[in-house]
Parts: structure tokens; C-alpha cells; sequence
């Protein structure tokens, strides 16, 4: 009940706020007017966590599809269940990393910052020394170097995600760290069972 209502109150300040620029939010027509007002709630509701979340977890995910990408470009050699997995890994982030730019060029925020900027000191994120270990490995030493690494880098991102379910405010952004931390400690899980198993 309390989010509904903090939600009505949200979309009631964005549309009086925006009124002049959101005239197609006061048509009649109900359906449209609801995602026009929730939109325009979502993208002024946000804090500086919700900021710091998106430019952080954007070159996390980029990372982790490259290392996939790397992984999977090794061909037939690979581990057939750890290719699974980094296309899994790949299909879940690459959205993701659209949804995260879009929502800090909403904000008025930039893609790009000092946050994403610190790179290799982020939790999880491999230097470039990892990523030219993976990046060199034969097929059949690649599948367990990936899990290893994308274990780490998983550990990272489930950190940086509770972080923002903690202290973030974006109701978007939230539901996106509480997805990630949900999907990929579960990742987490099916990667150590993997590497016992190599």
C-alpha cells in the first residue's frame, strides 16, 4: 500500500512538474496515460546511488559479455556447459546494459564516469592481464579460466547490486539489482558445482 501511494504521489508531482512539456499525458485515454506518468515518475525519481549503480554496472556487464564473446569465439573446443552458460550470461546482461544507458540519458546523467572510469579497482571487474589470459588460452584451458574469473566478476556485481537495493531509489533500478542478485548468485552456485566437477 505504502508504495502505491509514495508511487501516486511520484506521478502526481512529475505530471504537475511537467505538465507543458507532457501535454499528451492529460489525454483521457487511461492506458496511455499511465506509462506516459510512470515513465516520467521513473526518470525523476532517482538518487545518487541509482546514478552511481548504472554507470558502474554498465562496464561490469560490457565485461562480462566480452568475456563470454572471447569464450565462445574459441569454438568447438570449448566445454559444451560452459558455452551454454556464457551464452546465457551474454542473453540476460546485453539488454541490461540498454536498459542501464537508457535510464542514465534520462536522468541527464553521463554514460561514462569517474566511477567507470576506476575500471580494473571495481569489485570483480578482471585487468588486463585476466582478460589476456582468457583471451590466449587454448579451447580445452579457457571453459575453466571463464568460470573461475566469471565467478569473481558474479561476486562483484552481486555486491554492487545489494548495495543499490539497500540504498538505491528508482524503483526500476532496484528491481533490476534485486534480478541480478537473485540470477547471478544462483550463477555463482552453478559455477563452483562446474569447476568441481572439471
Amino acid at each position: 500500500m505504502h508504495t502505491t501511494t509514495t508511487r501516486t504521489l511520484a506521478i502526481a508531482a512529475a505530471l504537475t512538474l511537467g505538465l507543458t512539456l507532457a501535454g499528451c499525458s492529460t489525454s483521457n485515454s487511461g492506458s496511455d496515460t499511465g506509462s506516459s506518468s510512470s515513465s516520467t515518475a521513473a526518470a525523476s525519481a532517482h538518487n545518487d546511488q541509482d546514478v552511481m549503480f548504472a554507470q558502474m554496472m554498465l562496464p561490469h556487464h560490457k565485461q562480462a559479455v566480452e568475456m563470454s564473446d572471447m569464450l565462445l569465439a574459441k569454438g568447438s573446443g570449448v566445454d559444451i556447459d560452459v558455452a551454454s552458460l556464457a551464452k546465457q550470461i551474454k542473453a540476460a546482461q546485453s539488454p541490461e546494459i540498454k536498459q542501464l544507458t537508457s535510464w542514465l540519458k534520462g536522468w541527464g546523467e553521463p554514460v561514462e564516469s569517474e566511477h567507470s572510469g576506476m575500471g580494473h579497482s571495481m569489485s570483480g571487474m578482471m585487468s588486463d592481464s585476466d582478460m589476456s589470459d582468457l583471451d590466449q588460452a587454448s579451447a580445452k584451458d579457457a571453459g575453466k579460466l571463464y568460470l573461475e574469473q566469471m565467478v569473481q566478476h558474479h561476486k562483484g556485481a552481486v555486491d554492487m547490486a545489494k548495495t543499490e537495493v539497500d540504498k538505491g531509489k528508482n524503483t526500476d533500478a532496484v528491481a533490476m539489482a534485486k534480478s541480478i542478485v537473485s540470477s547471478q548468485t544462483e550463477q555463482i552456485t552453478q559455477m563452483q558445482d562446474m569447476l568441481a566437477s572439471i
